[in-house]
């Protein structure tokens, strides 16, 4: 009972968390409520704040480019207490039927 008093930010509480194995700390995020979380009210707001100043400056960069040169990577959401790092989304090929099928929705009554 004790240590679950301390302050997130504690060594206590900061070596716990990283004692967790990957696959607590998946569960952990699955699981998790963040509206009982650790962190403040103000905490919370401030990463997300964070995280949107972050997507914009992204997107303005990728709006303002030419195409030309090396495109950067999205950023990141902060870190929050007992989540762990995102694992990034394989994405799927493009099929031909699916291709087909975008360009009918784009251009009816179109030529394949």
């Amino acid at each position: 009972m004790l240590i679950q008093g301390l302050p997130p930010q504690s060594l206590t509480m900061t070596a716990l968390r990283n004692a967790l194995s990957p696959e607590e700390l998946e569960e952990q995020s699955q699981n998790g409520r963040p509206e009982e979380g650790r962190w403040s009210m103000d905490q919370q707001l401030l990463a997300g704040i964070t995280d949107a100043l972050r997507d914009l400056q992204y997107i303005t960069v990728v709006a303002n480019s030419d195409g030309k040169g090396r495109k950067p990577k999205r950023p990141e959401p902060m870190r929050r207490p007992g989540v762990g790092a995102a694992v990034p989304k394989k994405r799927e090929s493009l099929t031909d039927a699916h291709a087909d099928f975008l360009f009918n929705m784009i251009n009816p009554g179109g030529a394949a």
